[in-house]
């Protein structure tokens, strides 16, 4: 029993329609200039009960780099706009020193019946 692991690297997904597990991102989100906007068309390839994992870049301390270039995004920004996109926090952890490692999953009709 084989699993597949793809790398995707651009907006308009050819995917089939819920097809994904798991949406795995690592210190990208500040990139994304719509991110409500970005993680609602992602819905449609996540299946129900599945979820996005995130690992983001912390505000950090007055010197850091990642602040001073903006690389990072606010633990409550991205749990706005996450809910804004129609997704719930599953899991908050707390043990990396620079980052916010959250998980998210649809808040559907389905994934409620199915928990």
């Amino acid at each position: 029993m084989g699993r597949e692991i793809s790398t995707i690297m651009k907006l308009n997904l050819a995917l089939p329609k819920k097809s994904l597990d798991l949406i795995y991102m690592r210190n990208v989100t500040h990139y994304l200039p719509d991110r409500a906007k970005y993680f609602r068309n992602l819905a449609d390839f996540l299946k129900p009960k599945d979820k996005i994992a995130i690992i983001e870049y912390k505000k950090g301390g007055r010197f850091s780099f990642h602040r001073m270039v903006g690389h990072y995004v606010p633990t409550e920004t991205l749990m706005k706009e996450m809910e804004e996109a129609g997704y719930t926090l599953e899991k908050d952890f707390d043990f990396l020193p620079e980052q916010s490692f959250t998980i998210f999953s649809l808040k559907n009709v389905e994934n409620k019946k199915n928990c």
